[in-house]
C-alpha cells in the first residue's frame, strides 16, 4: 500500500520561499507519476506540477518560472520548491502518486491518481 506524507508547508509573507516534501511509502515500481495538487477554500483541487519515472515535468501556467518539483536521488522523496509566492498560492498542498506508465496530460489529471497525501497548509500574507 503506498503511503505518503507531506511536510514544509507554513505561513509566509508575499515574495518569500517555502520547500514542500512528501515522502513515499510502499511504492513497489519502477514505472510512476507523482504530483503536487493544490485546493483553496471554495475551490477545486488543480495541479501544481508532475513528474514522471522518466524524469519528464509538467507544471501549471500560474507557477512556471517560481516553483520547482523535484525528487531525490533514491526517488522516496518528492519536492516542491515555491518561490516568489504569492497570496493566491495560498492552499492546501497535496502530494499525490500513481503507477505509470504516464504522459504529461495524465502526471496533470486528478483522477489519474490512486494515492494521496493527507495535505499541507501554505499560506501567503501580502
Amino acid at each position: 500500500q503506498v503511503h505518503l506524507v507531506e511536510s514544509g508547508g507554513g505561513s509566509v509573507q508575499a515574495g518569500g520561499s517555502l520547500r514542500l516534501s512528501c515522502a513515499v511509502y510502499g511504492y513497489t515500481g519502477s514505472s510512476y507519476c507523482l504530483g503536487w495538487f493544490r485546493q483553496a477554500p471554495g475551490k477545486e483541487r488543480e495541479v501544481v506540477a508532475g513528474i514522471d519515472s522518466d524524469g519528464s515535468i509538467s507544471s501549471a501556467d500560474s507557477v512556471k518560472g517560481r516553483f520547482t518539483i523535484s525528487q531525490d536521488n533514491a526517488k522516496t522523496t518528492l519536492y516542491l520548491q515555491m518561490n516568489s509566492l504569492k497570496p493566491e498560492d495560498t492552499a492546501m498542498y497535496y502530494c499525490a502518486a500513481d503507477y505509470g506508465p504516464c504522459t504529461i496530460v495524465t502526471m496533470s489529471t486528478l483522477a489519474e491518481y490512486g494515492y494521496w497525501g493527507q495535505g499541507t497548509q501554505v499560506t501567503v500574507s501580502s
